[in-house]
């Protein structure tokens, strides 16, 4: 009888052998010649591809809204801001606690609408009044909601108030009040972002589309140099950010900025202004900031001249912000969804994640935009175009004609006290 020679299987001899399977690789057909480094650079240009062709989309249907022009724009800059409040809703929401408090959702939604009412109705009410001057009855009716617009949406917001503590449920406490926080702090966030980029298509459609120009140009400069020459990492809280990635997308941003404010301000209709809520392209006055300039070259060169728009040098300043101080919009929604453990906002843009996830740099370049836009655009000195833009955007038409009638009597004063 031949002896079996095989040591005595122990415990420990089996944890060692299932030790050693756990540290190995797991075989893997997808990898070329069984290289792993093949598969992974396989997954990542298919990673690039899908982002690639998402972008290619979205810039595609980003230009024609912007084409058909500034009512467009604010509907797309509308649906963004839905689709960011329910990504947002949906984050820290738990199934359980949700089936124990039914129409706790819909609550949410009614402070968003009510917002949206504030917001808008602040930014969009003269407008409005412009657009409706010649019915008479529909500019009474709107006339008296601008009026009591504040009114309506305080009553509003303490209907939404009492209905969440009428929703009070015991052992539910701490989960509805962390909800109703975070829903107002949702609401902060999408409706600074909204506010201030409205405001900006209709400063001009110029000053919307190049701050969100340079962003998107900032975001596929830095993912391409990070690409093909990210070695160092930048910042821990985003492990994928390189130092080759920022400092190359800077360079690229700061460029794209000088010559994008030069083809966008050769385009009248996206330099005016837009007064009231009517479509159609606009025609106007440029202004000096849209008129080139001219400098002399070197001699020996071909060309004598350049022309270059003053605008150009403000959009500089832009494009500087937006690759150094904007992106760390994109650090901080990093560092959120990491202190929460999710890979992204949503996954609503194949190889993007969800609209936020987009939006995060967005919202501090359009909120820099407009107060850049203020503070050293428009004009500071009191001029007769000034004056009378904000009397046509800030006086209702009844008030304009008394407005008429008391400068006229004014006038008439002085003209016969100088007799």
């Amino acid at each position: 009888m031949q002896k079996d020679n095989s040591a005595p299987t122990t415990p420990t001899s089996a944890r060692a052998r299932h030790r050693r399977r756990s540290n190995e690789f797991p075989a893997d057909t997808s990898k070329t010649n069984g290289h792993p480094l093949c598969a992974n650079d396989h997954n990542k240009y298919r990673s690039m591809w899908i982002r690639s062709c998402s972008s290619l989309w979205m810039l595609g249907l980003s230009l024609l809204v912007i084409y058909m022009g500034h009512l467009y724009i604010l509907a797309m800059v509308i649906i963004i801001q839905v689709f960011m409040a329910r990504e947002l809703f949906n984050l820290l929401r738990k199934a359980h606690e949700d089936k124990c408090l039914p129409g706790f959702r819909l609550l949410n939604w009614h402070f968003y609408f009510t917002a949206m009412l504030f917001v808008y109705g602040r930014i969009l009410s003269h407008r409005l009044v412009n657009t409706v001057t010649s019915d008479k009855i529909f500019y009474r009716l709107v006339s008296k909601l601008i009026k009591y617009q504040m009114v309506i949406c305080y009553f509003s917001y303490i209907a939404g108030f009492m209905w969440f503590i009428l929703t009070l449920k015991k052992k539910m406490y701490k989960y509805q009040f962390g909800q109703f926080a975070w829903t107002h702090m949702i609401l902060i966030v999408v409706f600074t972002q909204s506010a201030f980029t409205v405001a900006n298509i209709f400063e001009g459609i110029f000053w919307f589309l190049l701050p969100a120009s340079l962003i998107a140009v900032n975001d596929v400069a830095a993912y391409f140099f990070g690409f093909f020459f990210g070695k160092t990492p930048l910042i821990k809280i985003s492990p994928k950010k390189t130092w080759e990635g920022f400092i190359g997308a800077s360079v690229a941003t700061t460029i794209s900025a000088f010559v994008l404010a030069n083809i966008y301000g050769s385009f009248q209709w996206l330099t005016c202004p837009r007064k009231d809520l009517s479509t159609g392209w606009l025609h106007c006055d440029p202004g000096p900031l849209f008129k080139p300039e001219y400098y002399p070259l070197l001699p020996w060169l071909p060309w004598t001249e350049i022309a270059i728009l003053p605008v150009q040098w403000h959009a500089l300043l832009l494009g500087l912000f937006a690759s150094i101080i904007a992106p760390f919009g994109g650090f901080f929604a990093s560092g959120f969804k990491r202190a929460f453990k999710f890979k992204d906002f949503g996954d609503s843009i194949p190889g993007h994640g969800g609209l936020t996830d987009r939006m995060d740099c967005q919202m501090v370049m359009a909120v820099f935009a407009y107060i850049y836009h203020q503070s050293f655009v428009v004009p500071q000195d009191y001029t007769v175009e000034t004056i009378l833009s904000e009397i046509l955007n800030s006086l209702t038409l009844e008030e304009q004609q008394i407005l008429y009638k008391k400068l006229g009597q004014i006038l008439q004063e002085r003209m016969f006290g100088r007799d």
